[in-house]
């Protein structure tokens, strides 16, 4: 790096997830250490302004040593830098760098800050609290709560689950208590909090999840709510799921006809598993599971990480760390999940393969959302029902002009339909070529739909291939694919 040669190449390459470039030393350039040390280490760069030209800086014999001192006085716990001196032609440079940082998070004046792509994110209170039980390796889930005792979990539901585990080649001899000994969910004489959300013996509304079968989205047709060990509870939500939902015989001519279920229950109970395992549930939202007609709608308290995009997810381009990983680890020696981050990938291919709309997926409020469809045709008019007050352009456009011109009118479906729609997504583009930070909300209000409508827009673009979203909402960008 001390050839000239060799920083046109740092500079073509751009700033990113481990280099940063500053003008002059400063409070971002602090932050940024601290943001890379709380992430995966990095550069950063001194004499390359923000339009990437290489500027150089003023420096004296003692104004890197200063440098190093005030980030030491500013950071907790205290950071110290690697620092070289070098010169790119009559141009002078200060590299300065940092790894990564074993016990994590550090802070710069009482602010915590992570690098997602090419910028510094402020982590939030529960963000900050991950981060440090990562760096034992360790989570939420793990910890011993000590109000709770032995005598508030089931010990018959933990022989069972050692019964279950028996099916498999591994034979476990011991009794419960050791039994929860070994798998660190009792430790000196105490229950994690893991332990006593997966044998609770009585209803704890730590675990609460509301249950719905919607005729509209505001008329109630039945509801119920479990509030049960998180092991029953999968069965509990998919039996009231398999209530509600449409089955269909068809008859072969063979002793025993085929039976087939409105939606794939492989991919219902691969939801379901992973909305009761990977809740966060320090939050005080429940998780509800909606039925209605056409779809069902399962929400879970806690996002998804920053660092990691809905696409991530879909392609498993990412690194798993279970937000529940004592739980996670347990639930797959059950035999209830069987890898940590495959389960989206075979949630779509179960859809794929029954024919039916690929289900979606999104952050929402301060959780994750999976929606799944049945018919495309039952799909639409349930769409129809969620968007009237919308004006009718929009209504055509989006459900009208794609699936039931024929209903409708070939005409209207075909041109006013597909005329209105391909305008709207036209002007999407152009406005995130505008303004690449601009959010979903500007968008909607900028085109005149609604939130709903926006975010289906959206969703149509990424599975066609046109936008990606580079970074997480916050401090993220909107990459438009020509």
């Amino acid at each position: 790096m001390k050839s000239q040669i060799d920083f046109e190449k740092l500079i073509e390459s751009g700033e990113g997830e481990n280099l940063e470039f500053k003008s002059s030393f400063n409070t971002e350039l602090i932050e940024t250490l601290v943001a890379f040390a709380n992430t995966s280490g990095g550069k950063v760069v001194v004499g390359i302004n923000q339009k990437n030209e290489l500027i150089g800086v003023q420096i004296n014999s003692e104004s890197v040593q200063n440098w190093i001192n005030e980030i030491k006085n500013k950071t907790s716990p205290t950071l110290i830098p690697d620092a070289i001196v070098t010169n790119s032609g009559n141009k002078k440079l200060v590299i300065l760098s940092i790894q990564e940082y074993p016990i994590k998070p550090v802070a710069t004046r009482g602010k915590y800050f992570k690098r997602i792509a090419n910028s510094n994110h402020v982590l939030s209170i529960s963000e900050v609290v991950d981060l440090h039980l990562q760096s034992f390796n360790t989570s939420w889930d793990f910890h011993i709560n000590k109000q709770f005792k032995v005598s508030d979990i089931s010990l018959d539901k933990v022989q069972a689950a050692i019964g279950i585990i028996n099916h498999t080649a591994t034979r476990i001899s011991d009794d419960p208590l050791t039994f929860l000994r070994k798998n660190d969910l009792l430790r000196d004489g105490h229950l994690t909090n893991a332990a006593y959300l997966l044998f609770t013996s009585r209803d704890t509304v730590l675990t609460s999840i509301e249950l719905g079968r919607f005729q509209t989205d505001t008329i109630i047709k039945d509801s119920d709510r479990t509030k049960s060990d998180i092991l029953s509870q999968i069965d509990k939500v998919m039996d009231f799921v398999i209530k509600h939902i449409n089955k269909e015989v068809i008859i072969i001519g063979q002793p025993r006809n085929i039976l087939k279920w409105q939606y794939p229950l492989e991919a219902i109970r691969e939801i379901v598993a992973n909305m009761v395992i990977h809740r966060d549930y320090r939050s005080s939202s429940d998780s509800i599971v909606k039925v209605f007609d056409s779809s069902i709608e399962f929400y879970n308290p806690g996002r998804l990480p920053e660092s990691i995009t809905v696409e991530d997810l879909l392609s498993i381009n990412y690194k798993s760390t279970p937000r529940n990983k004592l739980i996670a680890d347990f639930c797959k020696s059950l035999g209830l999940i069987e890898k940590y981050g495959s389960g989206i990938r075979r949630i779509v291919e179960y859809f794929s393969e029954a024919h039916l709309p690929l289900p979606v997926f999104r952050n929402i409020s301060d959780g994750f959302m999976v929606t799944v469809y049945a018919e495309n045709s039952k799909m639409i008019l349930n769409n129809v029902g969620e968007i009237v007050g919308d004006n009718v352009g929009e209504i055509v456009g989006d459900n009208v002009g794609d699936n039931v011109g024929d209903n409708v009118g070939d005409n209207v479906g075909d041109n006013v339909g597909d005329n209105v729609g391909d305008n709207r997504l036209i002007k999407i583009l152009s406005l995130m070529k505008q303004n690449n930070q601009i959010s979903a909300i500007q968008l909607a209000k900028l085109v005149s739909v609604s939130d709903r409508t926006i975010e289906r827009d959206i969703e149509k673009l990424k599975l066609e291939n046109k936008i990606k979203r580079v970074g997480g909402e916050k401090g993220g960008h909107w990459e438009v694919i020509d």
